[in-house]
């Protein structure tokens, strides 16, 4: 597993900072907020340091709802996201790659939730994401 980049807990990741590490994907990075301001407004992004994992992490909610998790990784972002079970027949049925599905199907189960994460690294992992998005807030 790639290691957090933004792992000075005084530094706060500005955008400058965010696109020194994110090389290439930079252009996905904006695409993928572009579409994140445009159809969820809603949605609050805020970054906080968290001491466990040592690092900078973006927590994204709507209202009181966690929708994803994102970090900063060398050369790429990556978001994750928890469902629980109900999630599980939506996600099958969608058209995300099937390493995903499987992600989901035998990942580890945390209480009652799993974790599906998304690596950006070209254009169509954020057709990914807004599927999972999608999913994500349908699910009450």
């Amino acid at each position: 597993m790639d290691q957090p980049v933004l792992s000075d807990k005084t530094q706060f990741p500005t955008e400058e900072i965010i696109f020194s590490h994110l090389g290439k994907t930079k252009d996905i990075w904006i695409s993928f907020f572009e579409y994140l301001h445009e159809n969820h407004p809603d949605i609050i992004s805020e970054w906080r340091y968290y001491n466990d994992g040592k690092s900078w992490l973006m927590k994204n909610m709507r209202k009181k709802k966690n929708v994803f998790w994102l970090n900063v990784i060398k050369g790429a972002f990556r978001i994750t996201f928890y469902f629980t079970d109900r999630a599980a027949k939506a996600i099958a049925d969608s058209t995300i790659p099937a390493e995903m599905k499987k992600q989901f199907k035998d990942g580890k189960q945390y209480g009652k939730i799993r974790g599906l994460t998304v690596l950006f690294k070209y254009k169509k992992d954020i057709e990914t994401a807004k599927e999972l998005i999608a999913i994500k807030l349908s699910i009450k």
